[in-house]
């Protein structure tokens, strides 16, 4: 238990995360953010208030017992600890990375009414990174098997989450993966420097050790169809998890010219194609170096693949965006490690063609002055153009990450699966069942592009409603 008073606890002040120095970063992919200690870790544990009805808990999409969780780390026992995570959460040492606390769990703490909230996030992260370190990641127990046969489609937080909570409950768990590695966006849309590879692969390998047939480079829907999973391969019950993989675009000239890119391309190229470890691997991406780099979009992934452009040597980066800073949807913290290594935030700007060279390369950006007008369907002041306001802006490379769609593939080949207006799949939303018996859906392909642990608590949800089914049979 806390020895301290409440009033003490609430005059620590938030311990910091230790990170790797600007100017060192901006020059490596290796991890900003340094993982507490064992006394940071403590300390920060100390402020916890140990709430009667802990909101926090409530805030978080997977329902992570935040109270426990910290009251095993003050007492000690940081495995337990971990253990507690697990319950609720098979991939702590991934949330505590990526997760935006501070919307959720942080952002409804007690504490954040009159002080910084608690750094649960950096707690989280410290007690999975301490259980790996130690080699004793402490696994859920799985209940005896059940006969019962679930297919997984897409290796996404989604996916991973059902197939955790599934294989738990005593089904046969397999999860298939259109890609040659496992983790979906983990792998191929976040940045080494914010998402080691080694993190998602180690959270992989317990999940394998728990039960889980992972299958790659199996594209549902070309491979093998929703229907042959469950009539030919003797599946009960199909998740479809593929996410919102499709780019969108600007529709603006010049966006065929070579040097531009969808954020998806790019960091999908960077990642699991190693750009990152050039010239050990060859360089599958333009080459950067010295280069002027624009990125239009104002996002977690703009952020991501901005950054990333400076690890590969980019001579300026600009990241444009329409709103104000304000308005900017990334996190706070990524957008201040992003102004530490150099980037450039152009705010209010829209472009409106991209400019090219004779023989067809991107050499700069015609945009346009924005003002801040009513609030739009998003809650945001709505972008209205300034006449007149019109300026160009050098560029070699430019990469659009203004959102993605539902990629068609599992839909197309599934007719009985309804579609909304958007293209993305009809759910029950209490169920996440689809139009289509023995199938359910979730996550982006759902909702739309989100976060990693909302598309978790989707997945959670989902493999709730598949034991139901599983057990009854009841549609």
């Amino acid at each position: 238990m806390n020895p301290l008073s409440p009033k003490q606890r609430a005059q620590i002040p938030r311990q910091k995360m230790p990170e790797q120095d600007p100017e060192e970063r901006q020059e490596n992919f290796t991890e900003v953010n340094l993982g507490m200690g064992l006394e940071l870790a403590k300390q920060e544990a100390l402020r916890c208030l140990q709430c009667t009805s802990p909101a926090c808990v409530d805030g978080c999409p997977v329902g992570v017992k935040v109270k426990e969780f910290i009251d095993l780390i003050l007492q000690g026992d940081y495995l337990a600890a971990a253990r507690k995570i697990r319950e609720d959460n098979v991939l702590p040492a991934i949330t505590g990375r990526v997760c935006p606390q501070e919307e959720q769990c942080e952002g409804t703490c007690v504490l954040s009414k009159r002080f910084e909230p608690l750094a649960i996030g950096y707690l989280e992260r410290f007690v999975a990174d301490y259980e790996s370190k130690a080699g004793q990641v402490g696994l859920p127990p799985i209940a005896p098997r059940t006969g019962k046969r679930a297919a997984i489609v897409g290796s996404g937080p989604a996916g991973l989450s059902a197939a955790g909570d599934l294989v738990q409950k005593g089904h046969e768990v397999t999860v298939f993966e259109a890609l040659h590695e496992i983790g979906g966006v983990l792998v191929y849309g976040i940045p080494e420097f914010r998402l080691p590879k080694d993190i998602v692969r180690q959270e992989v390998d317990n999940l394998r050790r728990m039960g889980i047939d992972f299958q790659t480079d199996v594209v549902i829907g070309k491979t093998i169809t929703i229907d042959e999973l469950l009539q030919e391969e003797g599946f009960d019950a199909v998740f479809i998890a593929t996410g919102a993989g499709l780019p969108h675009f600007m529709n603006i000239p010049g966006e065929h010219l070579n040097g531009v890119y969808s954020a998806n391309e790019f960091l999908t190229r960077v990642n699991l194609m190693r750009a990152y470890l050039f010239p050990e691997y060859d360089q599958p991406v333009f080459d950067c170096r010295g280069r002027n780099v624009a990125v239009i979009g104002g996002g977690n992934t703009a952020l991501d693949a901005i950054r990333t452009t400076l690890r590969l040597g980019a001579g300026s980066a600009s990241l444009i965006y329409r709103r104000s800073e304000k308005e900017m949807t990334a996190r706070a913290e990524e957008l201040k490690h992003a102004r530490d290594e150099g980037v450039q935030l152009i705010p209010l700007a829209a472009p409106i063609v991209i400019l090219g060279t004779k023989i067809g390369w991107v050499e700069a950006i015609r945009c346009l002055r924005m003002e801040l007008g009513e609030p739009d369907a998003s809650g945001r002041r709505r972008p209205v153009p300034i006449p007149g306001s019109e300026f160009v802006l050098p560029a070699d490379l430019v990469i659009v990450a203004i959102g993605t769609g539902a990629n068609p593939l599992v839909q197309s080949a599934t007719p009985e699966l309804k579609i909304d207006p958007r293209g993305y799949i009809a759910v029950d939303p209490e169920t996440l069942r689809t139009s289509k018996k023995g199938v359910f859906a979730g996550g982006d392909i759902v909702t739309g592009a989100a976060t990693v642990i909302l598309a978790m608590g989707a997945g959670r949800k989902a493999a709730r409603s598949i034991e139901a089914y599983l057990k009854t049979g009841a549609w």
